[in-house]
């Protein structure tokens, strides 16, 4: 990529922290991150919105943190991610017959199978968020991957469908409208962390993302170079430090601090003389917490958690089959031993996904923790869009528009922003690592089939609400 590269940020609204993060690609193809900002969220349960004007005050709080970070920047419009229970997911099948067969199937043909979709039952009450390609098939030939410059009359493809509350949707967009962004697209959680840790390989011999949050679990599966599922479990961090509480009879904030520190997912390996001295409340006699006991009960919860996933690798007959074995990210991830728990419970190989892979020299190392990886994986699917002209860019702002959408399409076309000198300004960081040419080019193959290249028409959900339609009501 050259420095006319657009300006990407990806915004996570977490159940227990909101970071915004800023990047560009260099002309190796590495992000180079410009500004990133972190607060403490609130107004958030479980990955659902259920106190806006909390959530609002603490996206703010993220945007002036980077924007310290980086005086610089003009953060206009943001990829955001998006997870919490009311996400589900269903495959679909769809076909159709072209009248010319001697013409190469072109993009347009995908995207007239994939809007077919948006006609496909779902409940009342919930709404389409991203239709995904898996394979296709050519006139009766299947297991193709990339149908277009391909022949043929009759045309087919599996779908991943993703849905979601039409409120909760609803309650993220005002939320972040009323903190002055626009929403570039909306992104599933787990497929943006799985874009920021997986590699090529990983995504054809199969691989499980599990994704563990503060309010939620969030799953993707792949497997031969297809997502195969996706699944959003209800139980994460919080659970395991309202556990904590509630079993050693200590504050919420004492047993975060107790499962941040001194936190172990294998009650095994905890000593069983060794015990934390907690201060007692208004002056009563300071309490020991056995090291022993924590972790039978973070061991507990996590082995609940890790049972959910295996439930899920059966259901669609991967439970032996993921030669990647299991990526472990989010900050639930960072619980020591719970790489062996996780390899002993499920009998996969197991490792930690960091997002530093495609990061340029030179980041700050807090962002090599495994809580940023959905982050760095929306400012990805930013440059899936830009790179597969799903979108417009400024290069001067990094300011995207939308495309023309096709024909029978739901979205609603987004507004041209002002240009800004602002980025031109920005000096980009001189980078020292080269990468191969072949690797980089695995990994676009890889995020692409992640997200589908193909645009989802996400902005036909955001149409403004009345106030009355909306409800106002720790993983570090």
């Amino acid at each position: 990529m050259s420095k006319e590269s657009p300006i990407i940020v990806g915004l996570d609204i977490g159940t227990t922290k909101v970071a915004a993060i800023a990047g560009r690609k260099n002309e190796f193809g590495k992000l180079e991150i410009l500004g990133f900002g972190r607060a403490d969220s609130s107004g958030v349960d479980h990955g659902m919105v259920v106190n806006i004007e909390q959530c609002i005050r603490s996206i703010q709080g993220a945007l002036e943190n980077c924007l310290i970070n980086n005086p610089k920047l003009s953060l206009k419009e943001v990829y955001v991610g998006i997870a919490g229970r009311h996400i589900k997911s269903l495959q679909t099948r769809g076909e159709h017959v072209r009248t010319n067969a001697e013409d190469m199937i072109s993009k347009s043909d995908i995207e007239k199978l994939i809007q077919d979709q948006f006609k496909t039952f779902i409940p009342a009450g919930d709404q389409i968020i991203d239709i995904i390609p898996q394979d296709f098939t050519i006139d009766g030939q299947g297991g193709i991957l990339d149908a277009k410059g391909r022949t043929g009359v009759k045309i087919g493809a599996n779908f991943h469908i993703i849905t979601g509350d039409k409120n909760a949707i609803r309650n993220i967009n005002r939320c972040v409208k009323d903190t002055d962004l626009e929403i570039s697209d909306l992104v599933l959680q787990p497929l943006a962390s799985a874009a920021a840790v997986m590699s090529a390989e990983e995504l054809e011999a199969g691989v499980a993302i599990v994704d563990i949050g503060g309010g939620t679990t969030d799953l993707a599966v792949f497997y031969d170079g297809i997502l195969k599922h996706t699944a959003v479990i209800p139980y994460a961090g919080v659970n395991i430090t309202m556990d904590i509480k509630n079993g050693l009879n200590v504050l919420k904030a004492q047993a975060e601090q107790l499962k941040v520190q001194f936190g172990n997912a294998l009650a095994n390996e905890a000593p069983n003389n060794e015990f934390i001295t907690i201060p007692g409340i208004r002056g009563a006699a300071p309490r020991e917490i056995s090291t022993k006991n924590l972790a039978h009960i973070i061991e507990s919860r996590m082995e609940e958690i890790l049972e959910y996933v295996v439930y899920h690798l059966r259901q669609i007959g991967l439970d032996k089959k993921l030669g990647g074995g299991i990526i472990l990210t989010g900050g639930g991830s960072q619980l020591k031993h719970l790489k062996q728990l996780t390899e002993y419970l499920t009998g996969y190989s197991a490792r930690l996904g960091h997002p530093n892979e495609h990061l340029a020299s030179g980041y700050d190392a807090e962002l090599d923790k495994p809580i940023y990886a959905t982050c760095i994986g929306l400012i990805l699917r930013g440059f899936d869009d830009y790179e597969n002209s799903k979108m417009r860019f400024s290069s001067t702002t990094g300011n995207s528009v939308m495309a023309s959408a096709p024909e029978k399409t739901e979205v609603k076309q987004a507004t041209e922003i002002e240009e800004s000198a602002i980025a031109a300004e920005f000096e980009t960081p001189t980078t020292i690592y080269r990468e191969p040419i072949s690797d980089t080019l695995k990994r676009k193959f890889a995020i692409g089939k992640i997200f589908g290249n193909v645009k989802r028409g996400i902005f036909g959900l955001f149409e403004e609400v009345d106030d009355a339609e909306l409800d106002d009501s720790d993983f570090k």
